[in-house]
């Protein structure tokens, strides 16, 4: 994997440390400034003006003393601000880089050590590395997925999160089902029902998490999803049970200029490539896609229903590019998503759910599952790996190598020496053909193992054909007479060929017609 960018949150930045509000009051000659005295427990308090208005006498704040260089290259000096002196600057998340959007400055927990840098006191002292993936690589859109190429790299086993959901109340079935009428296009789809949350703020370590990739928290509902969604790398969605008409979800396409209404508040026209997720009278989610507005979880949900599918990744690609929504989980779907992830991305949502947003988890789960999708069985030849990439490899090596990265092998009884057997798991779903574990198997071998070779050349002179003799005695002919040689596009309009009066049997009308054209 590529690193385009590499981090370090909170480098130079120990200069902001944790302190307490003793005061705050009005500014007397702006009516939006505030006067804060602040105890950074290392002296005497200071004053500082601040322009936010989420903080009160008591609360913790993260203050940049004088001299500190924020993100951005921003040094605090000493200042007047309309005739107050400030002695520093009370820090939102944005000013320090941990998130793009804040509002108002940062409240800090209530039990931390005044004077202790804030980075340290939050645990937030970390290396954010940027990954430059080409678009096969779906796989590595997730925690997990790059974890899993560090294990193959370091030699040790990848373990995923484990899940243990606890279930009580009545069945699932009883009060809700799932019907699939388009299992081309979406071939799994599983769903829980969650009873009693309650919709609030995330705790700080979920909006951390979140925030550390460029996610804004919303609440902790959402939150739980998109989370999942950066951890195991499969996009979930989470419906109000209440405003599900009917309380079923049917899979249908949609109906030929059907409209329906998006999260963002724009009204989509519809046509019957585009797959839809819908209660008993219509859409209520764009599959794969985005949600829509008439089901979105809001501030007094209660019931929650939490969806987890696989959707075909060219139905997603086609109306994601039609309609111009592009999406964290249309990024994911349209390149090819992991169809076993769906039940254990639904139960990590399902347990995280139950422990930020309280509520109970009903008994069962809906998995809907007509045709499983089998993972991809292929041979990689030894013999073939080594004339393709120059270099001495064993069999057994060959086999090892695809087994760091979760690949299923085998040596089969009575097979030709030197062929492997290979189970190719439904999270890579670029590995089509031997060349692509060839390929594999040269990226975790180490490319710098390859030998630098200058590629032989030789010059081989022809004589000229005498039918190329005469075609260039007539050109040449035709020039000196006068003539101008026309090179034509090999693009013809058919009524060219009707033009020079070729008969409908001549081979020459049997071209190739584009697309396109």
């Amino acid at each position: 994997l590529e690193v385009d960018a590499m981090e370090v949150l909170g480098e130079g930045l120990d200069a902001v440390v944790v302190a307490r509000l003793l005061s705050v009051e009005s500014h007397p000659d702006a009516d939006r400034l505030t006067l804060c005295q602040v105890d950074a427990g290392g002296g005497d308090p200071v004053q500082v003006v601040c322009g936010a208005t989420n903080h009160k006498t008591g609360d913790l704040v993260a203050f940049a003393q004088v001299g500190t260089v924020l993100p951005g290259d921003f040094k605090i000096k000493k200042s007047k601000i309309r005739g107050q002196v400030s002695f520093g600057m009370l820090c939102s998340e944005k000013e320090l880089g941990l998130a793009e959007e804040s509002e108002g400055i940062m409240i800090l927990p209530a039990d931390l050590p005044l004077g202790e840098p804030v980075f340290d006191a939050l645990g937030l002292k970390d290396v954010r590395f940027e990954l430059g993936l080409t678009p096969n690589r779906a796989d590595c859109l997730s925690v997990v997925g790059v974890a899993r190429e560090v294990a193959a790299i370091c030699g040790k086993p990848m373990r995923l999160p484990r899940v243990s959901v606890k279930e009580e109340g009545e069945p699932i079935a009883e009060r809700t089902s799932v019907t699939i009428e388009e299992s081309g296009m979406c071939p799994r789809y599983a769903a829980r029902l969650i009873r009693g949350v309650r919709i609030g703020p995330s705790p700080s370590w979920l909006v951390r998490r979140l925030e550390s990739v460029g996610q804004r928290s919303i609440n902790n509902v959402v939150d739980v999803t998109n989370y999942v969604l950066m951890e195991l790398g499969h996009p979930l969605h989470a419906f109000d049970f209440r405003l599900l008409r009917g309380g079923r979800i049917v899979v249908r396409r949609a109906g030929d200029n059907e409209k329906f209404t998006t999260l963002d508040s724009q009204e989509r026209i519809l046509n019957s490539g585009d797959l839809t997720i819908c209660d008993a009278d219509g859409p209520v989610a764009l599959a794969g896609i985005m949600g829509g507005e008439n089901s979105e979880i809001q501030p007094d949900t209660v019931d929650i229903l939490l969806e987890s599918a696989y959707f075909n990744p060219p139905t997603i690609r086609r109306t994601s590019k039609r309609l111009g929504i592009h999406s964290e989980s249309s990024h994911r779907f349209e390149r090819g998503a992991d169809v076993d992830m769906v039940p254990i991305a639904l139960d990590r949502a399902a347990e995280l759910i139950r422990e930020t947003a309280g509520g109970a988890v009903s008994q069962g789960v809906l998995d809907v599952y007509p045709a499983p999708i089998s993972e991809k069985s292929l041979r990689i030849h030894t013999d073939k790996t080594q004339r393709l990439l120059g270099v001495r490899i064993d069999t057994l090596e060959i086999k090892r190598l695809l087994e760091t990265i979760g690949f299923s092998c085998h040596l089969e009884d009575g097979a030709p020496e030197g062929v492997v057997h290979v189970s190719v798991p439904n999270c890579r779903p670029d590995i089509e053909r031997e060349v692509d574990l060839i390929e594999e198997v040269a990226r975790l071998n180490g490319y710098d193992q390859i030998p630098t070779t200058m590629p032989a050349g030789r010059v081989v002179c022809h004589a000229d054909s005498p039918l190329r003799r005469i075609e260039q005695s007539l050109r040449n002919a035709m020039v000196a007479s006068g003539f101008s040689e026309v090179i034509n596009y090999s693009f013809n309009a058919p009524a060219a060929l009707d033009r020079i009066r070729l008969s409908d049997q001549d081979e020459r009308r049997s071209q190739v017609r584009l697309l396109n054209p």
